[in-house]
């Protein structure tokens, strides 16, 4: 079984003003301590992610581990470290055949049903959200609480990453409920760093 460390950043395409943003925020979420990032981006072209996810490649090396959200054809091409799959994208299995049994297979759900369902999969991990309400995406699942952390708990002995409105302030609520990591991504964006030392401070 994988060992997810505690935080589980998200760089969110959308969010950073442009290409050399990105890239700064990956290099102080670095320095922060930061063992794993997820790159996420819903809008951009093939070429332009498969650029960026490679420059993101190159800059930290083996150093941290890198999820590429939703492409498994780019997770290969940029040597990504795993993928990270949605409700919407490639079925696990489907992305397993992709990526082959050494990357890591994360499968986002968002109630008991499809936890489930993922459960019973090759998912080296799963993800339950949104916890808190978010705005990090234009339609979002119904919030599910604390409430759904703790029956995703009930539900699954694989690692399970919390995320959705995840913040300083409530980050050790969402771990003391059951979650092994938090997903964050709107409160990392100002001034990484420092957010970053935060977060692991309050999460322990």
């Amino acid at each position: 079984m994988i060992s997810l460390p505690r935080l589980y950043p998200i760089l969110d395409r959308s969010l950073v003003a442009d290409h050399e943003s990105l890239v700064a925020v990956a290099i102080e979420l670095v320095a922060a301590g930061c063992t794993l990032i997820q790159y996420r981006n819903k809008s951009g072209n093939a070429r332009q992610m498969l650029d960026e996810a490679r420059e993101l490649k190159a800059l930290v090396g083996t150093r941290i581990k890198l999820i590429m959200n939703d492409r498994a054809d780019i997770c290969l091409a940029a040597e990504f470290d795993g993928l990270h799959a949605g409700q919407d994208d490639l079925s696990p299995e489907s992305a397993r055949r992709i990526i082959g049994p050494n990357r890591w297979l994360g499968v986002s759900t968002h109630n008991p049903q499809q936890l489930a369902e993922a459960d019973k999969t090759s998912a080296d991990y799963l993800a339950i959200g949104p916890v808190f309400a978010t705005s990090s995406k234009a339609n979002p699942d119904p919030v599910v609480g604390l409430t759904g952390v703790r029956r995703a708990r009930e539900l699954t002995r694989k690692p399970l990453v919390a995320i959705g409105g995840i913040t300083r302030a409530n980050a050790r609520s969402v771990i003391d409920a059951g979650a092994d990591s938090v997903a964050v991504i709107s409160d990392l964006l100002r001034d990484p760093r420092k957010s970053a030392e935060e977060f692991f401070k309050v999460l322990g």
